[in-house]
């Protein structure tokens, strides 16, 4: 049973030259070792994003559920922000 599958890619010019440039350098040895690490960085960003979703941004919510009053409105958050943003 095959556990690999072949595809065909096009890239934009700047990042053909960058897989390029990383072969050249010798980080890897070819163009398929190059994709397989960006999809596993990828991967790796999607876990990292859906672990953050179900841990930090649903108990958030389900926090806020169980006691609204504890909640900051969202023009005291937007004048925080802009305030430190000048600070």
């Amino acid at each position: 049973m095959r556990t690999t599958q072949q595809f065909s890619i096009t890239l934009p010019l700047e990042m053909a030259e960058m897989v390029e440039r990383k072969i050249q350098s010798g980080a890897y040895a070819s163009v398929s070792e190059v994709m397989r690490d960006g999809i596993r960085a990828l991967m790796e960003r999607d876990a990292a994003v859906e672990r953050w979703l179900k841990e930090e941004v649903v108990t958030g919510h389900m926090a806020h559920v169980a006691e609204p009053e504890t909640g900051v409105p969202a023009d005291q958050v937007l004048a925080r922000l802009k305030a430190r943003r000048t600070a």
